[in-house]
């Protein structure tokens, strides 16, 4: 049986597919010629990632493909419900990378909250000549521990972030779709436990108390935070949106930087991917990242493994 890994694979996830007597091919195939390669090939399961499309084209005109898999947790790029229509199967790896994810949040907020972002941008340019007032504009940086961080969805991602946000000191609060507790249990290097509560309440109402925002969710129709919400918030506030382009109005978030509202933003996703606006790329109140939330080593040897699992598990 043969697995096409089209945006690849990483190594320990393939020997495990070879040793269950699978044919991983990692030929990186031009979209345009997909279906044309699956049909010759007679591939039965493709993986991607991000950047190869599944849609109903290829779904139709590649009877030999059983099942797609996402090395990651976003299947937007995927037409999952008409693929499962057809009798595929169709999965993807959500618990793999939210870690990795989690972490990359607080690199932008530690980067944020000291200046790093643009003291990275003109160190290199001015270091040398301007070093004392560069020490001096930067000077006026904040700490996250005693900060309020408002997490908008609470799911495997959202967790993984209030127990690092927990582990440093801050407060944490979580929007769920009633209002109420959510536990998350912290674990330590030596097996011991802490079941701690995280209060929820809608977005609404996280929104106005938050000093910094982070979100996960999925893919939205509509922005989550928009002009409106933004004139809901605490002067001051840091967004970071590690999840979904398109979940933040970055015309509105621009807008309430440069009004003072919002201090800075953290963004690893954009609307408009892989052509950021230009408007975000130059804003010197935001910290960048080419939506490499996943992008670790170890997020890649764990979605791996997670991938030949499944397709281990389902056609053995």
């Amino acid at each position: 049986m043969k697995v096409l890994a089209n945006d690849g694979i990483a190594a320990g996830g393939k020997k495990k597919l070879e040793e269950a007597g699978f044919e991983v091919i990692t030929t990186k195939v031009a979209q345009e010629q997909l279906s044309n390669y699956i049909k010759e090939n007679e591939i039965s399961a493709l993986i991607v990632r991000s950047a190869t499309k599944v849609r109903k084209d290829v779904i139709d005109s590649c009877p030999s493909l059983k099942a797609i898999g996402r090395a990651g947790v976003g299947m937007d790029n995927i037409d999952v419900e008409y693929a499962r229509s057809k009798g595929l199967y169709v999965f993807n790896t959500p618990a793999a990378s939210s870690s990795s994810v989690a972490e990359l949040v607080f690199a932008h907020l530690f980067g944020a909250v000291r200046f790093l972002y643009d003291a990275n941008r003109n160190m290199p340019l001015e270091g040398d000549s301007r070093f004392k007032d560069l020490k001096k504009s930067y000077a006026a940086g904040s700490e996250l521990r005693g900060k309020t961080l408002g997490i908008i969805g609470f799911g495997r991602i959202g967790r993984e972030v209030a127990k690092i946000a927990l582990g440093i000191g801050m407060k944490v609060i979580a929007s769920d779709s009633t209002k109420g507790e959510a536990e998350i249990t912290l674990e330590f290097y030596n097996h011991q436990e802490i079941k701690i509560p995280i209060k929820t309440e809608p977005v609404e109402e996280l929104i106005k108390h938050a000093d910094f925002i982070t979100l996960h969710v999925p893919s939205q129709k509509e922005p989550i935070l928009g002009k409106e919400e933004f004139s809901q918030m605490k002067k001051g506030v840091g967004i970071i949106n590690a999840a979904r382009g398109g979940v933040i109005d970055e015309v509105a978030l621009v807008e309430a930087i440069d009004d003072g509202k919002v201090a800075f933003a953290g963004l690893d996703t954009f609307e408009n991917e892989p052509s950021p606006a230009i408007k975000i790329l130059m804003h010197p109140n935001i910290s960048l990242s080419p939506h490499i939330g996943a992008a670790t080593n170890e997020a890649q040897e764990r979605i791996g493994y997670e991938l030949a699992e499944q397709l281990i598990s389902h056609f053995q």
